[in-house]
């Protein structure tokens, strides 16, 4: 009989051949197609630039010394590292709460923001592998560091993993250990494992803008400056004709000639040509393109643009996009690393998550929950106050929990300023009806 899987109650599908393939099994894969060819058991990079020019990532690495594409590349970063980060536990154990505690106490001790800086490498180049350097404090395994490798070190197999090509295995590469490598990709898909890239898109805008500025300086040179004509007898001879232009030359220079007495020299100003106007608008083109791929706009990089305020709250939105995926790719990476923390350290406890927040938003919201609960007789540690609101030591005291609510209590006896300036005001009023009367009274008489 052969096997069949129910779809609803009067629908079924046969799979005569189930016990040939299993359902478990990968039909479409590499080994199996018709037109694939690995190169020395490793997949080839199918970035449609590199292979074009025959080379490696490194050609997007020397783009960024553009200083437009570095300005860039430098505000779609600070997106994201001009936000605060946290440890936020998950569970509600007193384990969960530890692990937690841990995992914070490792981060704090490394470099976070250049680790966060060498992850938001993986939208320029496609992927940005970080090896993870692990260490023994006393009964604990910690993180000491995590270090960016250069992703032109490394290659990606026909399993979609990531092999280092050292020199004993240049080819091929080294399978590397578990937990020991982060790696952080931009839209990485099974047919392309090393993921897309910004700077592919900026290659020809940045050699087009390159060859640009080569041609306009050929033409400011040409016609920026005066012209200076040397006028010879006729029928002079070729040292005579070579002696005028030495002379020209001299005088370009230092501005002083020795001439021929029955030659003479002309200065002329350059013709006056819009052709300059041309190269501005061909470079500027070329930067406009460099940031739509980069921040997905213009307006918050192009200086002297003309738009409307409307238009520019779109295109700082589209930033702000770009900005939030850029944060999902540096949460996925660090919370893979805290799993591994967590693992090694707290197996039973569940595993807390890498977040970000802006200070500012978060500042109001935690003030008044700190505040309902000091109301409620809770203490706060003098270290609660200079983490989670970034103040110094010697800038506050922390008073005692009666001193608090003491003080509590009393704000809440004291009259509100909008109760006050009212009672005063009724006061005001009494005062001047009651003055009046006399007044009117008395300068009645004189002034009739």
């Amino acid at each position: 009989m052969a096997k069949r899987i129910w779809i609803n109650e009067h629908e079924y599908v046969e799979f005569a051949d189930m016990d040939k393939v299993s359902l478990t099994d990968e039909i479409a894969s590499r080994k199996r197609v018709y037109n694939y060819y690995a190169l020395g058991m490793y997949l080839p990079d199918p970035d449609p630039v590199l292979r074009k020019q025959g080379k490696d990532i490194t050609v997007y690495k020397n783009l960024l010394v553009d200083s437009h594409i570095g300005g860039c590349v430098e505000s779609r970063r600070a997106g994201v590292l001009s936000q605060e980060w946290e440890i936020k536990p998950k569970g509600t154990k007193r384990a969960d709460r530890k692990a937690a505690e841990f995992v914070d106490d490792v981060f704090k001790n490394i470099d976070m923001d250049r680790v966060i800086r060498e992850i938001l490498d993986a939208p320029l180049f496609g992927y940005a592998p970080l090896e993870v350097m692990w260490a023994k404090d006393g009964s604990r395994i910690v993180i000491e560091d995590i270090v960016g490798k250069p992703p032109e070190w490394f290659v990606f197999d026909e399993e979609n993993r990531l092999r280092f090509r050292s020199k004993e295995n240049m080819i091929q590469g080294e399978l590397l250990p578990p937990r020991k490598f982060l790696l952080a990709r931009f839209y990485a898909s099974y047919a392309n494992p090393y993921g897309k890239r910004v700077m592919s898109r900026c290659f020809w805008p940045a050699t087009f803008k390159k060859g640009g500025f080569k041609f306009w300086a050929i033409f400011t040179e040409k016609y920026a400056m005066p012209w200076v004509i040397g006028k010879h007898p006729r029928g002079a001879s070729e040292k005579e004709i070579d002696t005028l232009l030495d002379a020209l030359e001299q005088m370009i220079e230092d501005a002083i000639a020795v001439i021929p007495e029955d030659s003479n020299i002309e200065i002329k100003d350059t013709p006056k040509t819009a052709s300059a106007e041309i190269y501005d608008k061909f470079i500027d083109r070329c930067d406009a393109e460099l940031s739509k791929a980069i921040v997905g706009q213009t307006l918050t990089t192009e200086q002297g643009r003309v738009g409307s305020q409307a238009l520019g709250k779109i295109h700082e939105e589209v930033r702000k996009d770009i900005i939030e995926g850029d944060k999902k790719i540096v949460k996925t990476v660090l919370n893979q690393a805290i799993q591994w923390l967590v693992d090694l350290n707290y197996p039973d406890a569940v595993y807390p998550v890498f977040s970000f927040y802006e200070e500012e938003d978060v500042q109001k919201p935690r003030a008044e929950r700190d505040e309902i609960l000091t109301r409620q007789g809770v203490h706060f540690t003098k270290k609660y106050y200079m983490e989670k609101y970034n103040l110094a030591k010697d800038d506050f005291e922390v008073l005692g929990a009666s001193t608090a609510q003491q003080m509590a209590m009393f704000a809440e006896k004291t009259p509100k300023e909008p109760a006050d300036q009212q009672a005063i005001n009724n006061l005001v009023a009494t005062a001047e009806k009651q003055l009046k009367q006399p007044l009117e009274k008395l300068l009645k008489p004189i002034f009739g």
